[in-house]
């Protein structure tokens, strides 16, 4: 189908204030520039969706204090969310993806603890993923008892399929289910929408070449928690939502990687967004096609947990 029309305004809006590309030079530049853009995106008259309570915390990280954000929802129906923001592992921090777990905390009735992990080229692979797992494990201490999901969106998408490996491979934290929301799976970048989405919606085939570069060397690049679609065992993973975008470049290694879960036993729930593009869990409330989808994804999330 075509773009949705309410995405496709908003990128013309972003190219006539000169916002596209993504990436301007230098990490910090790009950090500044995505900051600018999810801060903007709120529009005027923001208003936060409303929670029973937010409170920052600061726990003993492998790199030192690791920055945590816990969303208590309206109405806690006991359960736990470890949240992973995207922004190719270089880019994100709590303020940029503050809406999206307000949204997770409500929509789930789940405590969510978003992580500040460290980011690339200051701190590459292995960093996020040792934050991540320094994080599920306090989630889990502080939280025993409750379901847990690990889950995040792009990079943070990756971020949770490999602490996801983790977990199952180190015996714990034990995971009641993932949500890979448009996740990286394939650093190859040789998936057909790597080069059929390429240009023009806005993340572009360049922009990701650009965040693996700056996160992983080429040398760690085949490691099972990188390569997630070629080198990953992924028998006995929690159940799975997985959320694509029709018009993203990251789109086939998301489709392909559900598909290697559903094929490996894993129970998946696979919801493609016709009409999107990557980052579109960021237009909630902006995108009428974007609420319909964030609804579908998690209504599947929360028929999967107890």
């Amino acid at each position: 189908m075509p773009i949705d029309p309410q995405v496709r305004a908003l990128l013309d809006q972003l190219a006539s204030a000169g916002a596209i590309p993504l990436v301007r030079g230098s990490a910090r530049e790009t950090r500044e520039h995505y900051r600018t853009l999810a801060m903007a995106r709120r529009g005027d008259g923001y208003r936060p969706e409303p929670v029973a309570g937010v409170a920052d915390h600061a726990i003993d990280g492998p790199g030192g204090p690791l920055p945590l954000r816990v969303y208590t929802p309206a109405v806690d129906r006991g359960r736990v969310f470890t949240f992973l923001h995207g922004g190719g592992w270089v880019v994100g921090d709590l303020d940029t993806h503050d809406p999206v777990c307000r949204a997770l905390a409500n929509s789930l009735g789940a405590t969510v603890v978003a992580v500040d992990y460290r980011l690339a080229p200051e701190h590459p692979h292995p960093a996020a993923l040792d934050d991540t797992m320094a994080a599920l494990a306090w989630t889990a201490a502080e939280f025993p008892g409750r379901p847990h999901v690990v889950g995040g969106d792009s990079a943070g998408g990756s971020l949770a399929a490999g602490a996801a490996l983790r977990a199952r491979d180190a015996g714990g934290p034990r995971l009641a289910a993932q949500l890979l929301i448009y996740p990286a799976t394939d650093p190859t970048l040789r998936q057909p929408s790597m080069r059929d989405n390429a240009e023009g919606f806005f993340l572009t085939g360049r922009d990701v070449a650009w965040f693996y570069d700056r996160y992983v060397p080429a040398e760690h690049r085949t490691e099972p928690v990188i390569d997630l679609l070629h080198a990953a065992d992924l028998d006995n993973l929690p159940p799975s939502v997985v959320t694509t975008a029709e018009f993203d470049p990251l789109r086939d290694e998301g489709d392909a990687y559900a598909e290697r879960l559903r094929a490996a036993g894993v129970r998946v729930e696979h919801v493609p967004a016709a009409g999107l593009i990557h980052g579109y869990f960021g237009f909630l409330g902006l995108v009428d096609a974007a609420d319909k989808y964030a609804r579908v994804v998690l209504g599947h999330l929360d028929g999967l947990l107890p």
